[in-house]
């Protein structure tokens, strides 16, 4: 009887337990059959196949690039236009090597900055909010919307300066017309009209490109006189002082702070990211094409002046250098200068703007609206053109705040993407670290020595 009582056990256990294991082995069909289907539709889409074209049109190289591109645009802004024109203009092609120096840097910067944004999916602006305390949070934020005040102030001159010479406007009308027109391009920005903004934005910069190098078609420059400028040299203390001010403005605080949201902004409106090793790829290249333009385009401007404008009086201003473009080059050059300053002007204003918003958003933990954001940076630019009987020398006073607020981007940046903790496997590396260091340190130590010289008159 307990025999049979066991058999009954074994047969009632046979009859669980097979079926279990049927299943089980069905199971583990199916999902060999999906990892199948998954490895062909990957093979598919590496090899191009019929569904894949190469890859998802997200994730494909082209779908990553932009952001950079809008960065680049805090380094065509009419500032740095009134710098590089004047140093042709009074040195010819002596700085040549500061230009390309401070483009390299520009390089290694922006990338650090969009390499943060890509590993931890916050700006920079985000990360010192969540380490830093209230009072800390909004001191930090009241020298960061100054800067960003500063930044849209330079821009606003310029487009009103631009304006005025193409259609002769007041420099008061001209800011409003910039303003009003600057802040309906603000409104494609976030969301799906993400990349709406970003092609705009490169648009604009396309036509910055040809605006100012169009001269040099006209009158060649000697490639011989353009290499001599790449060796390192000063003539006097003055060419010292303009290759600090060139070099030391070269990285724009808000460029900095904006490029780390730039590159997960370009995926708002619920498109999948790619992975972070793709996305890191795709930001050197993104990087290294838009700075190199935004690079060139500084180098012809200056070259440009070396070739045409050197030794001729009244260049160091925007409209003084206007004129004598036309002077030498004709009213058709000067003409197209202009409307390439008319399209810096608006590409960058909105960016700094932009930047403001994003500052705001990440350290006050506020969203405002982007038109309010467009008024807080506008009104003070307005005074400054219905007062100043000279805004050449707000550009100056505006670049000396820009250069007070680099520290404040740059130590943070290097802090953060030297810890392993927040990079993890994406942490800076020994020698990206002493390079990171010296840059820091070179562009500082300039920056100070600029203020110097600008609050003891030398400069």
């Amino acid at each position: 009887m307990e025999r049979e009582k066991e058999r009954e056990k074994e047969c009632e256990s046979g009859v669980v337990i097979a079926p279990a294991r049927q299943d089980n082995q069905n199971e583990q069909n199916v999902r060999n059959a999906q990892d199948g289907q998954n490895g062909n539709v990957r093979a598919a889409r590496h090899e191009g196949g019929p569904h894949g074209g190469g890859e998802s049109r997200g994730h494909a190289l082209a779908g990553i690039l932009g952001p950079a591109f809008v960065a680049a645009v805090a380094y065509v802004d009419p500032g740095n236009v009134a710098a590089n024109i004047t140093s042709g203009a009074r040195y010819g092609y002596l700085l040549v090597w500061v230009l390309v120096l401070a483009n390299v840097m520009s390089v290694f910067i922006q990338y650090q900055s969009a390499k943060l944004g890509v590993v931890t999916g916050k700006s920079l602006p985000e990360l010192l909010g969540e380490r830093m305390s209230d009072a800390g949070r909004f001191m930090f934020f009241m020298q960061a919307e100054v800067i960003a005040i500063a930044t849209d102030l330079a821009e606003l001159i310029g487009g009103a300066i631009a304006l005025n010479l193409l259609f002769g406007l007041p420099l008061f009308v001209g800011g409003l017309i910039i303003g009003a027109v600057s802040t309906v391009l603000l409104l494609l920005e976030g969301g799906h009209t993400q990349r709406l903004f970003e092609k705009l934005v490169i648009a604009m910069l396309l036509v910055i490109t040809f605006g100012f190098i169009a001269g040099l078609f006209i009158d060649p420059p000697d490639p011989l006189h353009v290499v001599q400028g790449l060796v390192p040299r000063f003539t006097n203390r003055d060419s010292v002082m303009m290759a600090a001010s060139m070099l030391g403005a070269t990285v724009m605080p808000h460029a900095i702070y904006l490029h780390s949201t730039l590159v997960n902004d370009h995926y708002a409106g619920g498109q999948e990211k790619p992975s972070v090793p793709r996305l890191l790829h795709g930001a050197k290249i993104d990087v290294a094409w838009a700075l190199l333009l935004a690079g060139t385009v500084n180098l012809c401007l200056l070259i440009l002046a070396a070739n045409s404008l050197h030794g001729m009086s009244g260049t160091d201003s925007i409209d003084g250098a206007q004129h004598a473009i036309v002077t030498v080059l004709g009213p058709t050059i000067g003409t197209i200068f202009s409307i390439g300053l008319l399209a810096s002007s608006l590409s960058s204003t909105s960016v700094g703007t932009y930047a403001g918003s994003e500052i705001m958003h990440g350290l006050l933990r506020i969203k405002a609206p982007m038109w309010a954001c467009r008024v807080v940076t506008l009104v003070p630019g307005l005074v400054v053109l219905w007062f100043a009987p000279n805004p050449t020398e707000a550009l100056v006073i505006g670049q000396v705040i820009l250069s007070i607020g680099i520290p404040f981007a740059i130590i943070p940046l290097m802090r953060y993407t030297h810890d392993r903790q927040l990079m993890g496997d994406w942490t800076d590396g020994p020698v990206s670290r002493v390079f990171f260091l010296l840059i820091a340190v070179l562009i500082i130590a300039l920056n100070a020595l600029l203020v110097v010289l600008v609050l003891c008159g030398e400069a």
